[in-house]
């Protein structure tokens, strides 16, 4: 198969590529290289460096003939949301419009969908949730995501494409960003490895569901031969708070640094774990990875980084 991923020179992007890759299919990336970088390219996968809103890339589709689509590529920060809301939903919204038409002109099969599994259920009645959850986005960001998911069902509806939409939980990894891009595991690893103290907004009792990017590669690949369209929640069904995760990097990174909170967020809800047995039924897909241990894999890849 031949899969167009975008957003493939990102975090989780890169990840996937190297899945399919290894899975023996062709990879296709689209990536501005706003967040992404060159060195997580996969060098089997054909690159070009374009933005989703461009109208050049039709050009791609009909050169690639692509056969998937696993959409990644987004303005993936709540807070910048918050603050910039037209921007975030001209890249999520308008960006993701580009695609889907240009799927449509050129007979792409079907789309994977990266949606989220935290902004896009808001506060929870119960926790975990699973996918039956009220959708009641409390961010701008998990609006323009729940709006992706009404157009995927517009249009495999009106025009055929099939579609998987799989809202991760908080992912995290080797490769994440550390400069913004609402990951905390790897803005606390990288402050603590260069002897800082990271600030912990609020309290720190804010709970999130972690789940490691391979596992979410895992998910990917089990969802590209899924025959339906569908929507699954990808995480650990675990509620984890921000001082735990703060504890856990300090004891793994060496250092001493002592707890600095600041102001709370704007935004951001106060719990989020999310329900993985309708991907367990139906995708034969679990999450493998303890957090202890992705934690120790991605202090051990900045400190590769560092050294």
């Amino acid at each position: 198969m031949k899969i167009l991923i975008t957003g493939g020179a990102g975090f989780i992007g890169s990840h996937l590529a190297d899945a399919f890759i290894h899975d023996g299919h062709e990879v296709v990336i689209v990536d501005n290289l706003l967040m992404g970088c060159m060195e997580n390219v996969n060098p089997e996968a054909k690159f070009y460096l374009m933005d989703i809103r461009s109208e050049t890339l039709s050009k791609v589709f009909k050169l690639e003939k692509i056969d998937v689509v696993c959409h990644q590529a987004a303005q993936m920060d709540v807070r910048k949301s918050v603050e910039d809301p037209m921007f975030d939903a001209d890249v999520n919204v308008k960006g993701t419009l580009n695609i889907l038409q240009n799927c449509v002109q050129n007979h792409v099969k079907k789309v994977l969908f990266a949606s989220t599994g935290g902004a896009i259920y808001g506060d929870q009645n119960k926790h975990p949730c699973d996918e039956t959850h009220p959708t009641r986005p409390v961010s701008p960001y998990g609006i323009t995501k729940l709006c992706v998911e009404k157009y995927l069902y517009y249009f495999a509806n009106e025009f055929g494409l099939g579609y998987v939409i799989l809202r991760y939980a908080n992912v995290y990894g080797p490769r994440q960003n550390p400069h913004g891009e609402a990951g905390v595991v790897a803005i606390f690893s990288k402050k603590l490895l260069s002897g800082g103290e990271p600030v912990i907004n609020g309290d720190g009792k804010q709970t999130r569901d972690y789940v490691y990017v391979g596992d979410v590669a895992r998910a990917n690949l089990s969802a590209l031969n899924y025959k339906e369209n569908d929507i699954f929640n990808i995480g650990t069904a675990i509620e984890t708070d921000v001082n735990k995760i703060f504890n856990e990097l300090n004891q793994l990174t060496g250092q001493q640094a002592k707890e600095n909170h600041g102001p709370p967020k704007g935004g951001e809800q106060r719990r989020s774990v999310i329900s993985y047995q309708k991907a367990r039924e139906k995708l034969g897909w679990e999450p493998e990875m303890a957090l202890n241990e992705g934690l120790k894999r991605t202090v051990a890849f900045f400190k590769d980084k560092n050294s």
